[in-house]
Protein backbone atom coordinates (compact mmCIF):
# COMPACT_ATOMS: atom_id res chain seq x y z
CA UNK A 1 0.00 0.00 0.00
CA UNK A 2 2.47 2.65 1.16
CA UNK A 3 5.15 0.97 -0.89
CA UNK A 4 3.00 1.09 -4.01
CA UNK A 5 2.74 4.87 -3.79
CA UNK A 6 6.49 5.22 -4.11
CA UNK A 7 7.13 2.25 -6.39
CA UNK A 8 4.74 2.99 -9.24
CA UNK A 9 5.71 1.46 -12.57
CA UNK A 10 6.83 3.97 -15.12
CA UNK A 11 6.48 3.74 -18.86
CA UNK A 12 9.69 2.89 -20.73
CA UNK A 13 9.69 6.37 -22.28
CA UNK A 14 9.63 8.01 -18.82
CA UNK A 15 12.42 5.72 -17.61
CA UNK A 16 14.62 6.63 -20.57
CA UNK A 17 14.04 10.36 -19.91
CA UNK A 18 14.97 9.90 -16.28
CA UNK A 19 18.04 7.84 -17.17
CA UNK A 20 19.15 10.51 -19.64
CA UNK A 21 18.68 13.23 -17.01
CA UNK A 22 20.67 11.26 -14.44
CA UNK A 23 23.43 10.55 -16.94
CA UNK A 24 23.60 14.14 -18.19
CA UNK A 25 23.97 15.69 -14.72
CA UNK A 26 25.94 12.76 -13.24
CA UNK A 27 23.56 12.31 -10.32
CA UNK A 28 24.37 9.30 -8.13
CA UNK A 29 21.50 6.81 -8.36
CA UNK A 30 21.28 6.35 -4.59
CA UNK A 31 19.93 9.91 -4.30
CA UNK A 32 16.91 8.90 -6.40
CA UNK A 33 16.59 5.35 -5.12
CA UNK A 34 13.10 4.15 -4.19
CA UNK A 35 13.47 1.67 -1.37
CA UNK A 36 12.36 1.59 2.24
CA UNK A 37 15.57 2.95 3.76
CA UNK A 38 16.02 5.72 1.24
CA UNK A 39 12.43 6.94 1.42
CA UNK A 40 12.17 6.84 5.22
CA UNK A 41 15.49 8.62 5.65
CA UNK A 42 14.45 11.26 3.13
CA UNK A 43 11.16 11.83 4.93
CA UNK A 44 12.82 12.12 8.33
CA UNK A 45 15.55 14.49 7.13
CA UNK A 46 13.06 16.63 5.22
CA UNK A 47 10.70 16.92 8.18
CA UNK A 48 13.61 17.69 10.51
CA UNK A 49 14.85 20.62 8.42
CA UNK A 50 11.33 21.68 7.47
CA UNK A 51 10.51 22.36 11.11
CA UNK A 52 13.55 24.57 11.71
CA UNK A 53 12.95 28.30 11.22
CA UNK A 54 15.95 29.13 9.05
CA UNK A 55 16.61 30.29 5.50
CA UNK A 56 17.92 27.89 2.87
CA UNK A 57 16.43 24.73 4.35
CA UNK A 58 16.79 22.91 1.04
CA UNK A 59 20.50 23.69 0.94
CA UNK A 60 20.88 22.20 4.42
CA UNK A 61 19.26 19.00 3.15
CA UNK A 62 21.59 18.94 0.16
CA UNK A 63 24.60 19.48 2.45
CA UNK A 64 23.84 16.11 4.10
CA UNK A 65 23.93 14.13 0.85
CA UNK A 66 27.65 13.21 0.99
CA UNK A 67 27.25 11.85 4.52
CA UNK A 68 23.84 10.12 4.49
CA UNK A 69 22.28 8.32 1.53
CA UNK A 70 18.60 9.17 1.17
CA UNK A 71 16.02 10.06 -1.48
CA UNK A 72 16.79 13.73 -2.10
CA UNK A 73 13.57 14.71 -3.96
CA UNK A 74 11.46 13.31 -1.12
CA UNK A 75 13.52 15.17 1.49
CA UNK A 76 13.34 18.45 -0.40
CA UNK A 77 9.60 18.11 -0.88
CA UNK A 78 9.17 17.52 2.87
CA UNK A 79 11.05 20.76 3.56
CA UNK A 80 8.26 22.53 1.68
CA UNK A 81 5.90 21.72 4.57
CA UNK A 82 7.04 25.01 6.02
CA UNK A 83 5.77 27.28 3.29
CA UNK A 84 4.57 30.88 3.72
CA UNK A 85 1.05 29.67 4.55
CA UNK A 86 2.07 27.23 7.28
CA UNK A 87 5.10 29.04 8.72
CA UNK A 88 3.29 31.42 11.10
CA UNK A 89 1.23 28.58 12.61
CA UNK A 90 4.19 26.21 12.90
CA UNK A 91 6.49 28.77 14.45
CA UNK A 92 3.83 30.03 16.84
CA UNK A 93 3.20 26.48 18.07
CA UNK A 94 6.95 25.94 18.40
CA UNK A 95 7.26 29.22 20.32
CA UNK A 96 4.41 28.32 22.68
CA UNK A 97 5.92 24.88 23.25
CA UNK A 98 9.30 26.45 24.03
CA UNK A 99 7.67 28.87 26.47
CA UNK A 100 5.93 25.94 28.16
CA UNK A 101 9.10 23.82 28.33
CA UNK A 102 11.18 26.70 29.71
CA UNK A 103 8.46 27.83 32.13
CA UNK A 104 8.43 31.40 30.82
CA UNK A 105 5.60 33.87 30.52
CA UNK A 106 4.00 34.14 27.09
CA UNK A 107 4.40 37.42 25.27
CA UNK A 108 1.38 39.00 23.63
CA UNK A 109 2.33 38.34 20.00
CA UNK A 110 1.43 40.89 17.36
CA UNK A 111 1.85 40.20 13.67
CA UNK A 112 3.84 43.32 12.82
CA UNK A 113 7.43 43.74 11.70
CA UNK A 114 8.11 46.29 14.44
CA UNK A 115 6.96 43.89 17.17
CA UNK A 116 9.24 41.14 15.87
CA UNK A 117 12.21 43.53 15.64
CA UNK A 118 11.65 44.74 19.20
CA UNK A 119 11.06 41.28 20.71
CA UNK A 120 13.41 39.07 18.69
CA UNK A 121 15.68 38.48 21.70
CA UNK A 122 12.71 37.47 23.85
CA UNK A 123 11.29 34.95 21.37
CA UNK A 124 14.53 33.47 20.02
CA UNK A 125 15.32 31.01 22.85
CA UNK A 126 11.74 29.74 23.36
CA UNK A 127 11.23 29.41 19.59
CA UNK A 128 14.33 27.28 19.07
CA UNK A 129 13.65 25.26 22.23
CA UNK A 130 10.22 24.35 20.85
CA UNK A 131 11.77 23.74 17.44
CA UNK A 132 14.31 21.35 18.92
CA UNK A 133 11.53 19.51 20.76
CA UNK A 134 9.47 19.03 17.60
CA UNK A 135 12.45 18.16 15.39
CA UNK A 136 13.65 15.51 17.81
CA UNK A 137 10.18 13.99 18.30
CA UNK A 138 8.36 14.34 14.98
CA UNK A 139 11.23 13.44 12.66
CA UNK A 140 11.94 10.02 14.23
CA UNK A 141 8.20 9.44 14.58
CA UNK A 142 7.75 9.97 10.82
CA UNK A 143 10.70 7.67 10.15
CA UNK A 144 9.37 4.81 12.29
CA UNK A 145 5.73 5.14 11.24
CA UNK A 146 6.52 5.10 7.51
CA UNK A 147 9.04 2.30 8.04
CA UNK A 148 6.42 0.25 9.89
CA UNK A 149 3.75 0.99 7.27
CA UNK A 150 6.12 -0.03 4.48
CA UNK A 151 7.05 -3.32 6.18
CA UNK A 152 3.39 -3.97 7.06
CA UNK A 153 2.28 -3.40 3.45
CA UNK A 154 4.96 -5.79 2.16
CA UNK A 155 3.80 -8.47 4.61
CA UNK A 156 0.18 -7.94 3.55
CA UNK A 157 1.15 -8.26 -0.11
CA UNK A 158 3.02 -11.49 0.61
CA UNK A 159 0.07 -12.91 2.56
CA UNK A 160 -2.24 -12.00 -0.32
CA UNK A 161 0.06 -13.75 -2.80
CA UNK A 162 0.20 -16.88 -0.64
CA UNK A 163 -3.61 -17.01 -0.45
CA UNK A 164 -3.93 -16.91 -4.22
Amino acid sequence: MVRRVFKKKKHPHQQSKLAAFIEKYKIPREYLCVNRRSITRGLAIGVFFGLIPMPFQMLAVLALTPFIKFNVPIAISMVWLSNPLTMPFMYYIEYETGVFLLGLDTLNVEMTIEWFQNNLNAIFIPLYTGTLFYCVTISPLVYYVVNWLWIHSVHQENRGRKRR
